[in-house]
């Protein structure tokens, strides 16, 4: 123990020529120990080839995506700014009952502004586009560094405007039906401008996230496009439809009188198709309605079961009777027969037996 104890003793006393070399080092650079201690750990640091911490799987990369050579942000505050500006002139001749100016399709832009389906839940749709418009608007430029809206993380503000394009674009898809199937023959190259933006939006949007990440959010973007597909319908439950092609004129209703008296085959008839549930749909104006009510005769017609779609007149601003509506009546005299559709135009009794 001894013998080893004196051996490490001797180990560790400064040697003149140690002692030399290190003053001779130090004398020569106090920088040629420091870079030799440290220069593992900033090798460690300069080197670019270590890979950089990865994001936990599953979450967006941090960095913004680019499009065309601009960010996703710029893009969705752009087109966000264009559709503001639009809706803002939109609500501004909504709330003021404004004639619309169409640069396509004459009449028609300020035929659909005015028509059940620009309101829902009494709400103007244009206020309600500004309001999504505008979101988009400041969500994108907190994307970009603004500070509007304090306490949102990156992700936060993504998945939200991911969120709102997708209402909107679903929006937009549930307006294009409405317009082709309840207003048809009305152009309307505002609807037509903003369901291009929505689209516009949401393609951004999911650019941002990629396909790959937005995987994990498909089924929540489903769910906000079902809710607001829902909310639409039940919204436009209760919409009627206008004639077509009588935007320029009004017809005030009048009544035709019935000339001809009834067989008692015609009171029958007539009394058989009411205890059925059978219904007439028509139209004062309608001539091939008036000539069916001549062959019932005076009596019969007063028993049919009789609907008169346009009570209040024709033309522009008037509207089809809801009952009417609902049933989906397109064409006159429809009866409804036993729960089906029938139009029949040339009168003849054969045509209800």
């Amino acid at each position: 123990m001894a013998t080893i104890s004196a051996t490490l003793s001797i180990s560790f006393l400064p040697s003149p020529t140690r002692f030399a070399s290190a003053t001779t080092s130090s004398s020569s650079s106090s920088r040629v120990k420091r870079p030799a201690r440290f220069r593992c750990c900033a090798e460690e640091q300069e080197n670019p080839s270590t890979p950089s911490p990865t994001p936990p799987p599953g979450e967006p990369p941090a960095s913004p995506s680019s499009l065309w050579g601009m960010s996703t942000s710029t893009w969705s505050a752009g087109v966000a700014a264009l559709g503001f500006l639009e809706t803002a002139y939109l609500s501004y001749l909504k709330l003021s009952d404004s004639e619309a100016f169409c640069p396509v399709g004459g009449r028609g832009c300020g035929d659909v502004l005015q028509s059940d389906y620009s309101v829902v839940f009494g709400i103007p749709l244009p206020l309600l586009g500004l309001v999504a418009y505008g979101l988009v608007l400041t969500l994108s430029l907190q994307e970009t560094g603004k500070k509007f809206l304090p306490g949102l993380d990156d992700l936060d503000i993504r998945l939200t405007l991911l969120l709102i394009s997708t209402s909107m674009a679903t929006a937009s898809a549930y307006f294009l039906y409405i317009l082709s199937t309840k207003i048809i023959g009305t152009s309307c190259s505002y609807c037509l401008l903003s369901a291009f933006l929505s689209f516009t939006l949401f393609s951004i949007r999911v650019k941002d996230f990629g396909l790959e990440s937005i995987q994990k959010f498909v089924g929540l973007q489903l769910s906000v496009a079902i809710i607001v597909a829902l909310a639409l319908t039940n919204s436009y439950s209760s919409a009627t439809t206008q004639l077509k092609g009588t935007d320029d004129f009004v017809l005030e209703p009048y009544d035709t009188e019935i000339t001809t008296e009834s067989t008692p085959f015609a009171i029958s008839l007539a009394k058989h198709l009411r205890s059925i549930g059978a219904k007439m749909y028509g139209a004062f104006w309608c001539s091939h309605c008036n000539e069916q009510k001549q062959i019932f005769g005076r009596e019969a017609t007063k028993i049919l079961d009789y609907v008169e779609c346009f009570p209040n007149g024709a033309g522009k601003g008037k509207k089809m009777a809801p009952e009417c509506a609902a049933a989906g009546i397109e064409g006159f005299p429809t009866w409804i027969i036993d729960g089906k559709n029938s139009k029949v135009v040339k009168a003849d009794y054969g045509n209800f037996a």
